[in-house]
């Protein structure tokens, strides 16, 4: 059994996305980013870091992994699915994988604090975090236009930056014109597991629709990201 420790974000949602991907039996655990609850002595024992998500392995003499793209490497090389086991295969989820981590989902993020959180718009700056995950959805759609999946077959490469390329309308990015990005889109919405998975451990979906829901979204996380 795996217990999940998350909440309800793009990178919480790339753990309960595989997990669910993988048929993985798990427990949720929801963690309460407004109280603290991440900064607890408790859960700091489980990811030192304090932040979302993590997972303890009960049948692994209670590893716990932290890091989302660590514990998707994990749990696939543990089900032996969406993870190839040959150098080059792996080496193609591999690059696609940390091009999430290390572009898109820092560039949106940062795209989210100053477009939604951040109380005073700094125009340069949302210029610069927006302009730039336009350029990474970019790079996405030219990879797109030669295979149906980033490292061929489809793999958590594909779940990880979906997580975040969905949530593009919050970030205040535009998608225009990536015809590629939005069959691969369309085509990752399809699958039943994803779908479980987004709504874990709450469903948050159609935020932007609900402009109160929103407003309270947006205060709560501004107090957050000037702790």
């Amino acid at each position: 059994m795996i217990e999940l420790y998350t909440a309800a974000t793009p990178n919480g949602h790339k753990a309960s996305c595989t997990l669910e991907e993988l048929d993985i039996p798990y427990e949720v655990h929801a963690i309460d980013l407004s109280s603290g609850a991440q900064r607890s002595d408790a859960y700091l024992a489980i990811n030192p870091n304090g932040r979302i998500p993590a997972i303890v392995d009960k049948s692994a003499n209670d590893l716990a992994v932290f890091e989302s793209g660590a514990i998707m490497i994990y749990l696939a090389e543990k089900a032996g699915r969406l993870m190839p086991t040959d150098s080059a295969g792996r080496a193609r989820v591999m690059q696609w994988l940390m091009f999430q981590m290390g572009g898109i989902g820092p560039m949106m993020g940062q795209a989210n604090v100053f477009f939604r959180y951040f109380p005073e718009k700094i125009q340069p700056a949302i210029d610069r975090y927006q302009n730039e995950s336009r350029r990474l959805f970019e790079v996405l759609d030219r990879r797109l236009g030669e295979s149906e999946w980033l490292a061929d077959d489809y793999s958590i490469a594909d779940i990880a930056n979906w997580c975040w390329v969905r949530t593009y309308k919050w970030s205040g990015v535009s998608r225009d014109g990536l015809d590629n990005l939005d069959r691969w889109l369309c085509a990752m919405k399809e699958k039943p597991g994803l779908r479980r998975g987004i709504e874990v451990p709450v469903k948050v979906d159609n935020i932007l629709e609900d402009k109160e829901a929103a407003t309270a979204f947006v205060e709560q996380a501004g107090k957050m990201v000037q702790r």
